[in-house]
């Protein structure tokens, strides 16, 4: 008997595991491929919101080890606008994915979640106690709850009959890493005049001789599971480029569509939804696994809470009224962003007064915090503006704020000297320290960062810790 199954051990489903087990919930990881996935698979950017998580877990060093930082500017549409002064100092992280679902997965292992490779979920049964997962091989596993962490064709929210509106592709779009055998400089020179009219189009240099190749493809693939050939790309290439530049010798060959579309429910009874189970867009901005993966975290300890007793009655229903929200927002402006893309007149139109705007330092940051998740602010009533928004790294007496999330674990950080949270110090840690540079005399955070309370009164706390938090342990 487990406490939870999660359905995929992607960047998700090994996050929320990680997570699961800072609150010592017994979790098991299904996973349907059997072996990790090939060491050479596309770059994907992590921003400053999944960092910022990470960071809070003690992880984000084991990441920068593996990836390249670049400017957090031009995210938005691939409009190449500089970051305001006020973002300046951050960065993206371009990794390759199987590195982040490695990492993660190590993570989670060394926090003894366990992981069974080669497992697909064929069947759900849920009652008033527990979740049936059965296998394809035909074994049952009994569990309290079961998370669908397994993409976009989730076998989970097809069980269980969840809908799944939106727009079906319309478009494909092929990438890769190949060899070319043109020179750079004509290279470079033909990809400057088709990036005039095609924002889609990328070749750019990624090693010795190594291009990174994203293309426009007219053909929409029925199968996106089957990898596209080097024929396809030469042919497409030499469509766009009147020349396929002599690639040669595939490092790997993917295809993706454009289709969009948000899960109806995040939460069935005891079964769960997250990342591309409860949604899909298009890569536009690189927002996708960056959503998943905030998913996770915002899930973990509510469900936790969940199984450990103390989570207040509506608790575990505040992941899907906080997270549908974000993921409606991110599809929408995945949408806007596409459209920005395209070659018609009126579209670049649209594309030339936006670039105006963008040079207007609200506008450019605006933007850039709705791609990297940094401007969401979840609805905890009426309050300060920073009430809901996620709290950034500031400085304490003795270190830092995120060195003190590690455990997953509620945190009020006083200035004042006068507050206490000993009826909840099994969830929550108090830290008082006067110098600590903030603006407010104290304020409470969740496990994933959000700043659920800010003020000054022990009866205020005391209201939202309860609220959050559940009732104080007994004397």
């Amino acid at each position: 008997m487990f406490d939870v199954v999660i359905a995929g051990c992607g960047p998700t489903g090994a996050m929320l595991a990680a997570e699961l087990r800072l609150h010592d919930v017994r979790v098991l990881v299904l996973e349907k491929e059997p072996e990790p996935m090939s060491s050479y698979v596309r770059i994907v950017s992590l921003h400053i919101r999944s960092m910022e998580l990470l960071a809070m877990r003690g992880l984000l060093d084991r990441f920068l080890e593996h990836g390249r930082r670049r400017p957090v500017g031009g995210v938005f549409a691939a409009i190449p606008a500089p970051a305001p002064e006020s973002l300046a100092s951050a960065y993206l992280l371009g990794i390759p994915q199987p590195v982040v679902v490695r990492l993660l997965e190590e993570h989670a292992i060394e926090l003894g979640a366990q992981v069974r490779r080669g497992c697909a979920v064929s069947g759900v049964e849920q009652d008033d106690e527990g979740v049936t997962v059965v296998l394809a091989g035909g074994e049952r596993l009994r569990s309290r709850h079961l998370v669908g962490c397994d993409g976009a064709r989730s076998t989970v929210r097809k069980l269980l009959g969840v809908g799944f509106p939106g727009e079906p592709s319309r478009n494909d779009t092929l990438m890769g890493e190949l060899e070319a055998g043109a020179p750079r400089e004509e290279i470079a020179a033909a990809v400057s005049r088709i990036r005039q009219t095609s924002k889609v189009f990328i070749f750019e240099p990624f090693g010795d001789k190594i291009y990174r190749v994203v293309l426009p493809c007219e053909d929409v693939s029925e199968d996106r599971a089957e990898p596209p050939t080097l024929e396809d790309f030469q042919q497409q290439l030499r469509a766009i480029a009147g020349t396929d530049f002599g690639v040669h010798s595939p490092r790997w060959l993917s295809r993706f569509g454009d289709a969009t579309r948000l899960a109806e429910r995040y939460r069935i009874g005891r079964v769960l939804l997250a990342g591309d189970a409860a949604h899909i867009h298009p890569p536009a901005g690189g927002q996708g696994l960056n959503l998943g993966v905030q998913d996770a975290v915002n899930l973990g300890w509510k469900l936790a809470a969940q199984i450990r007793g103390w989570a207040p009655d509506i608790l575990l229903d505040t992941y899907e009224t906080e997270r549908h929200p974000v993921a409606e927002d991110v599809l929408n402006n995945t949408r806007a962003q596409v459209a920005l893309h395209s070659a018609e007149p009126g579209a670049r139109a649209v594309r030339r007064l936006l670039t105006e705007l963008m040079d207007l330092d609200e506008v450019n940051r605006h933007l850039i915090e709705k791609i990297t998740a940094i401007g969401i602010r979840y609805d905890f009533g009426t309050g300060p503006d920073l009430l809901g928004r996620r709290l950034h790294d500031v400085g304490l007496t003795r270190g830092r704020l995120y060195d003190q999330l590690r455990q997953g674990r509620g945190l009020v950080l006083d200035r004042t000297g006068r507050l206490t949270a000993e009826g909840w110090s099994d969830r929550v840690d108090l830290i008082t320290d006067p110098a600590a540079a903030l603006d407010v005399p104290a304020l409470l955070l969740r496990p994933d960062g959000h700043v659920a309370w800010i003020g000054e009164r022990q009866q205020d706390l005391d209201d939202h810790l309860a609220r959050w938090f559940g009732e104080p342990a007994a004397a």
